[in-house]
């Protein structure tokens, strides 16, 4: 940093304004009322799972606490971007403090390193279940879960705090338009004076370190699981098992394909419309926060039964 640089606020700025797709203005008006009821649709169907979770009794295991975990972690990944979004459609409100900026850009990053993190530990808790069975109700415990969301958080929170940390301490000489709907690392740093070349490199190595090593792991457990469950001679078990794997493999795969896409898209950017990345972070920060309380509410029986059963108390 300059001697200059250093007499004037360290930040150069105190605000962004986020810029939302600035080759197609027109995908603002279209997008924010599939976007405002994806957002309802998923705020509503994981407050439905909680809930039964929580007072339905048969439901206290962990399987169902894991599940719960994904829930929460999807409401504050909705929450910390959908608003501010629809505010940007409906009302122009672009601006947003510095400070507010940094907060959204670790939430991101953080709630959905945990959310992959959490995948992990639902397909273990499938591979022992299916694969070991016998073992299962003393291997997976309450204690086991305690342990795991410990892990889960402890993790991802010290493992993405440098990705805000080292954007906020860069010099932004003016520039504050960020080119986006949200404040995404790469395009925030982007706009500062600084070399970035640290912040590229940190993200690189954090994205594929935890995410890319989640999705290897998270597959090859299936694998296994599919392995054992072809091997079943028992009347019925290969249906029964490959129903329980089924919705958690369902997500995990929609999870990791939107996840798959946007990587391709800003590898081959020049190829693609700049709008279309920025679109992809968006509607993966709803799209599978309203689809796993869907499918896993469909796909497993006792949530099912939980939900009816809250139903006929409320009436």
């Amino acid at each position: 940093m300059t001697a200059h640089q250093n007499d004037t606020d360290p930040s150069g700025i105190s605000d962004f304004l986020l810029n939302c797709f600035v080759t197609s203005p027109g995908w603002q008006l279209w997008l924010s009322l599939p976007l405002s009821l994806l957002f309802l649709l998923a705020m509503g169907a994981n407050a439905v799972l909680l809930i039964t979770i929580r007072l339905e009794a048969s439901l206290h295991e962990p399987m169902y606490y894991l599940l719960s975990l994904l829930s929460l972690l999807d409401i504050v990944l909705c929450l910390t971007v959908i608003p501010k979004v629809l505010a940007m459609f409906w009302f122009d409100l672009r601006l947003i403090s510095f400070s507010a900026c940094f907060l959204q850009m670790y939430i991101m990053n953080s709630f959905l390193a945990m959310e992959s993190c959490t995948f992990i530990v639902m397909a273990f808790d499938r591979y022992i279940a299916i694969c070991h069975p016998l073992r299962y109700p003393s291997i997976i415990t309450d204690q086991f879960v305690i342990k795991a969301v410990i892990f889960i958080v402890a993790r991802n929170v010290f493992l993405c705090m440098p990705i805000p940390i080292l954007s906020a301490r860069l010099y932004y000489c003016g520039r504050n338009v960020i080119e986006n709907c949200i404040c995404a690392n790469m395009s925030v740093s982007r706009l500062s004076c600084d070399d970035v070349t640290l912040n590229r490199l940190y993200q690189f190595a954090a994205g594929w370190t935890l995410l890319g090593s989640d999705l290897i792991v998270i597959f090859l457990s299936y694998i296994l699981i599919l392995r054992a469950v072809l091997k079943l001679k028992a009347e019925g078990a290969v249906a029964k098992a490959l129903s329980t794997c089924s919705s958690h493999f369902i997500l995990i795969l929609f999870f990791s394909t939107i996840l798959l896409v946007f990587v391709l898209t800003h590898v081959a950017k020049r190829k693609v419309s700049p709008d279309v990345p920025v679109l992809l972070n968006v509607l993966h920060h709803v799209i599978p926060a309203a689809l796993n309380p869907i499918v896993y509410g469909l796909r497993t029986q006792e949530i099912k039964q939980g939900i009816q059963g809250l139903l006929k108390k409320g009436w």
